[in-house]
């Protein structure tokens, strides 16, 4: 190489047909009629060869003079001359590190939890799906989200998980004792490790670095908790009546009603729609998706309503009838599934009963009232939409009819709750 200077490339002049000028080394410039000078670079591959035997000639482009200097043009001839020293055809070399880097690009951690992400927020109701989302955005995406899925390694991971123990959560504003980040930590290395088996699934990644990980040594146990709740009798009759005097807004009271006449989980309760509700058939359906067992197996949750259900439904009708939710707040919108919590604290019950714990005082206080009810107790059980574990057992027993046999306990909860109440 070296026959050409800067001078004498400006110096060239279009012709009518194109022409080369030798650079040496394969290193060539075409000038073009339209006065354009192009690199070129022409090489015997040493990997590709003609139908009798030689080496095949290939061409590849460097650019265009002066944008592509000569200085320029002759290192990344040499970078060519070497990788053909090594048995390497640049074309192919390129060709296959321009698929490396996309594969890379499209293998970014923040891109391939995006689509999983999506995914889940099919399966899932908005609530825990906002749970779930932002849980990863907030706790892997500063970490991992540049970084190539391929090329996360365990102590990546490690990382990841010991920067979420370290935070707090404040969830209320009246948390005085936050706890440590135990919980989430946990549920953060659930999603990480589902992340990684989307991908390979998909097949973005060859590995799941969460295979060689001895999770109990990265997060402790946690102390088990359970919601608070209120079982003795003198001390519910206070609640049930506490609740019906509350003096607030009219959402927060018959969410509340509602919640201790008909335990759900609190994301339906308070996401509950009219559509669900039938008051003629005096009945309630909520579809399997939104339900926290999402066993496309089994039917949507259907349940009837008691008397006292449908007189709480229907005061709120008359405030909420026009619009898609049952529940809403000051502002028109979905009340927060921690409304009527706030609203429980306000009343004295801090630490003590939540919307969630209204299901344990039903499953006290339905056992402890067995003689008086007799209800079955898969009756019982399907009240909170709780099912067999056992597979074999659920694939008997998920078509069956509850509804007729959950009418009397309906009604006997909510004519036992109403009996509490001070006239």
């Amino acid at each position: 190489m070296g026959k050409l200077t800067d001078t004498k490339i400006k110096s060239l002049k279009p012709k009518e047909k194109d022409y080369a000028l030798s650079d040496g080394g394969g290193l060539q410039i075409l000038v073009k009629p339209d006065k354009k000078k192009k690199w070129e670079f022409i090489f015997s591959s040493p990997t590709q060869y003609t139908p009798q035997g030689k080496k095949r000639r290939r061409k590849t482009t460097f650019g265009y003079y002066p944008n592509t200097s000569l200085s320029t043009a002759r290192d990344r001839t040499n970078e060519c001359l070497d990788l053909i020293s090594k048995g390497i055809d640049p074309i192919d070399y390129k060709k296959e590190k321009k698929q490396e880097d996309l594969k890379k690009q499209n293998n970014n951690f923040k891109n391939i939890a995006e689509q999983w992400l999506e995914f889940e927020e099919q399966r899932m109701t908005p609530r825990a799906f906002k749970r779930k989302k932002a849980i990863v955005t907030n706790d892997a995406y500063p970490y991992l989200q540049t970084k190539s899925i391929d090329d996360i390694k365990h102590q990546d991971i490690i990382k990841v998980i010991k920067e979420r123990l370290n935070k707090k959560i404040h969830s209320a504003k009246d948390n005085d004792n936050p706890p440590d980040g135990i919980e989430t930590a946990t549920k953060l290395y659930n999603h990480l490790n589902t992340i990684f088996k989307y991908a390979i699934t998909l097949g973005y990644a060859e590995k799941n670095p969460f295979d060689n990980i001895l999770k109990d040594l990265i997060i402790p146990k946690a102390n088990v908790t359970h919601y608070a709740k209120i079982t003795e009798i003198d001390e519910l009759k206070e609640l049930v009546n506490s609740i019906y005097n509350y003096n607030g807004h009219y959402s927060t009271i018959n969410s509340l009603k509602l919640g201790i006449h008909l335990p759900l989980r609190a994301s339906n309760l308070t996401n509950l729609k009219w559509e669900y509700i039938d008051f003629d058939k005096r009945s309630l359906t909520i579809p399997r998706n939104l339900m926290k067992v999402k066993n496309k197996n089994l039917p949507d949750f259907k349940v009837p309503l008691s008397d006292e259900v449908i007189n709480i439904l229907k005061n709120q009708y008359e405030f909420t009838s026009h619009q898609e939710y049952v529940f809403l707040s000051v502002n028109n919108k979905v009340i927060n599934s921690n409304t009527p919590n706030e609203a429980l604290k306000r009343m004295g019950y801090k630490n003590k009963q939540t919307l969630h714990g209204f299901r344990g005082i039903y499953r006290s206080l339905i056992d402890t009232h067995q003689v008086e009810h007799n209800i079955s107790y898969d009756v019982k059980k399907r009240f909170l939409d709780h099912h067999d574990s056992n597979k074999v057992e659920l694939a008997y027993n998920h078509r069956a009819e509850f509804f007729e046999q959950l009418k009397p306990l309906v009604e006997w909860w909510s004519n036992y709750l109403n009996s509490l109440k001070v006239n």
